[in-house]
């Protein structure tokens, strides 16, 4: 569920979410496998959550970074054409700050969302994915109310004007799965050998594993429509959101 070292990397984005420019060093470079960097606040995509794009300034060139391909390290990618800076050279990286900032509401709503449909219909999530500003999540709910559109609508944005805080941590394995409810999910999505997992806590509302990033208060969130529920499945219940500036 991500620490903060993966591989070589260092993983500035989940030490610190706010983190938007930073020196690093890089240790491999390759067009077609990517771009390893040592310290890297580049959010790699898992969970729902795309990944973060952003630039390399270097030497006075820019490599623009439009992804990243996972594996022992995270790879970023760089635009088609574009130069690639040396292994060893020290570089300045940028993430993109709307599209982050953008994801980063967009996740907490989810959690917001996820936490709200688990305490009032005791559902579990089945299901999810992100863009920036908008997302859908999908939950095992076989029975529901005729007005759930607008009580779940109603109830995340109390959540949100309630600006609870949310807080991220790193529990042993074995301490994280003692946790009621750490897992929303109808499966358990923690790697068998994964012996840390990252908890995302909305405190007072919603406690769960969660490798992505997140705003410090729901009040960040901003208003939450409920654009529109529908049925994929006997049981199954896609709500689909997005975000009201």
């Amino acid at each position: 569920m991500g620490v903060t070292q993966h591989g070589r990397t260092h993983r500035l984005d989940l030490a610190d979410p706010t983190v938007r420019e930073w020196t690093c060093t890089v240790l491999h470079s390759d067009a077609e496998q990517g771009i390893v960097l040592d310290r890297s606040a580049f959010y790699p995509g898992g969970g729902g959550q795309p990944p973060d794009h952003g630039v390399l300034l270097w030497q006075g060139v820019q490599t623009r970074i439009v992804g990243t391909r996972k594996g022992d390290d995270p790879y970023l990618i760089p635009a088609e054409g574009d130069p690639l800076p040396p292994v060893g050279t020290e570089v300045v990286g940028a993430v993109e700050d709307e599209r982050r900032t953008r994801l980063m509401r967009t996740h907490s709503g989810l959690h917001v969302l996820c936490g709200v449909v688990f305490r009032d219909f005791g559902a579990l999530v089945t299901g999810g994915n992100m863009e920036p500003g908008e997302a859908r999540m999908d939950f095992n709910l076989p029975e529901v109310p005729p007005d759930f559109k607008s009580r779940i609508e109603e109830l995340v944005n109390a959540e949100v004007a309630a600006d609870r805080s949310v807080a991220t941590r790193v529990l042993p394995r074995t301490e994280a799965l003692a946790l009621p409810d750490i897992i929303r999910t109808q499966s358990n999505l923690i790697p068998p050998d994964e012996q840390e997992v990252r908890i995302v806590d909305i405190v007072g509302l919603d406690v769960q594993a969660d490798g992505g990033t997140h705003v410090a208060s729901t009040a960040q969130i901003g208003k939450v429509q409920v654009v529109k529920v529908e049925s994929k499945g006997r049981a199954n219940r896609r709500v689909r959101v997005r975000l009201v500036d």
